[in-house]
């Protein structure tokens, strides 16, 4: 029984920070850094240093500059691309010291499974935020960016606490991401033609059919 919490825990641990990495990687780290210097739970060895109070300071800062930044229309998006940089390695690279202590080809596949996570978590939110984007009130996208944060805070609790639960809730969220990454691009390229024509000074020509 013991052995498998501490699967369940590793397992968890490693597939929650990736996945929170793509969504808010600031969040993430402030959360675990948080729940570790207060002595809610250890951190892998190869990721203590996250409970440094200069680390947790740091991503603090972050984290309140992508708090506001989120939450404006167009500059959210800005963000996020530039963040596609940087979200999805630090997912790879937290991923991997989350088992570091185990082997060199555990580290490995996690690096692969934690960085394609975030990007599946990135690319969903961002791509959703251009969506939302299109809306004249900005209500909606800081209910989205509001709910991004509950859920990366309160996934990362999940992981550490109960980590069968937040496997769960982990796979119903793959599962809508492989539902909704489709219709979301979709929807992308018709916002995008629809500037492109609209620029091009022909808003009404429609698109030819694919």
């Amino acid at each position: 029984m013991e052995a498998f919490e501490q699967l369940s825990t590793t397992l968890a641990l490693t597939l929650g920070v990736g996945w929170a990495s793509g969504i808010n990687l600031y969040a993430a780290l402030v959360t675990l850094g948080l729940m570790s210097y207060g002595g809610g739970f250890d951190l892998p060895p190869d990721l203590a240093i996250i409970a440094h109070p200069l680390v947790i300071g740091a991503a603090g800062v972050m984290y309140g500059i992508e708090f506001f930044a989120d939450k404006i229309p167009g500059v959210d998006s800005v963000w996020d691309s530039l963040h596609t940089f940087i979200r999805i390695p630090a997912g790879a690279m937290l991923a991997a010291g989350t088992v570091g202590d185990i082997s060199p080809a555990m580290e490995i596949t996690a690096a692969i499974v934690g960085g394609s996570l975030a990007t599946g978590s990135h690319a969903t939110k961002a791509g959703s935020r251009v969506l939302i984007n299109t809306s004249p009130e900005p209500f909606s996208n800081w209910a989205a960016s509001i709910g991004e944060d509950i859920s990366v805070i309160g996934g990362m609790w999940l992981a550490v606490h109960n980590p069968v639960w937040f496997l769960i809730a982990l796979a119903v969220f793959i599962g809508l991401v492989i539902f909704l990454l489709p219709k979301i691009w979709r929807g992308i390229k018709k916002v995008f033609q629809f500037f492109i024509r609209l620029f091009g000074g022909n808003p009404e020509t429609e698109p030819p059919p694919s």
